[in-house]
């Protein structure tokens, strides 16, 4: 790096480069690289997550977690990625044990893990009609809705309807849909609402498993959902960087990793 003081807009753009080329940055990793103090690169951090350019975490930033198909409706993301996904639920239903009864969140990867269940005794909870309509010819599982109003962008019941007939549940497993994943931020998720559902659901249940693409690890969302050591099974994509992974392994967490394709 040049000894000549860089402008402000200079130093973000290059923080957002190492960002998107690393998914992390660490303060005095970027303070030694771009030769300014590591208060200052705290500023631009908080300036930065400001803007809804990063998410920062302690010590540094990650990448901002995004909507799979940002814009598209539930149906169309469920449609994109198929063979990805297929594999992640072929990993994942191993985790699941016959006669529990498993909450299957809202989210495309857990549509593909309701659809691989076999003929197992189950019961299974779900908030998501996409999911319900997977699950209702399938003879050994018992069936459960949670109601309410369907917001349109998750595909699935998050609202204080929702969350009064969660009280009544105490899932074995709970399969949660991730928006971001990482070792130190943890579960994360979009949407506020969507956010305090998980977590109640979490709250509940006994054990939680998260099947998540390769896309999704080492980045946040807003709004906090679960520590990464809450999480008892990952599953995660066969190319996933080891070091990512052994993150989540030392505290604790169970590593699946997908076949590969």
């Amino acid at each position: 790096m040049s000894t000549d003081p860089l402008l402000l807009q200079e130093r973000h753009a290059l923080i957002l480069q190492r960002l998107q080329s690393d998914g992390r940055v660490l303060a005095p990793d970027l303070a030694q690289w771009l030769q300014v103090s590591e208060d200052t690169i705290r500023r631009d951090l908080r300036d930065l997550a400001a803007a809804g350019l990063c998410q920062k975490v302690y010590g540094g930033a990650l990448r901002m977690a995004l909507p799979a198909a940002p814009g598209g409706t539930p149906a169309q993301r469920r449609s994109t990625q198929t063979d990805r996904k297929s594999r992640l639920a072929a990993a994942a239903v191993p985790c699941v044990a016959p006669g529990s009864v498993v909450f299957i969140d809202a989210g495309s990867t857990n549509l593909a893990i309701a659809q691989a269940l076999g003929e197992q005794r189950l019961t299974v909870i779900t908030n998501a009609p996409a999911i319900a309509a997977a699950l209702i010819d399938k003879p050994a599982i018992e069936l459960i809705v949670i109601g309410g109003r369907i917001h349109a962008e998750t595909g699935a019941s998050i609202g204080g309807t929702a969350l009064r007939e969660l009280e009544l549940i105490s899932p074995d497993l709970y399969i949660l849909g991730a928006c971001g994943v990482d070792a130190q931020a943890g579960v994360s998720a979009i949407h506020f609402e969507e956010a305090e559902f998980k977590r109640r659901v979490a709250a509940l249940s006994k054990a939680v498993l998260v099947a998540t693409t390769s896309d999704k690890v080492g980045t946040a969302a807003p709004y906090a959902v679960l520590a990464a050591a809450s999480i008892a099974d990952l599953v995660a994509e066969h190319d996933i960087d080891a070091r990512q992974l052994d993150a989540f392994a030392a505290r604790g967490v169970r590593v699946h990793r997908a076949a590969r394709p």
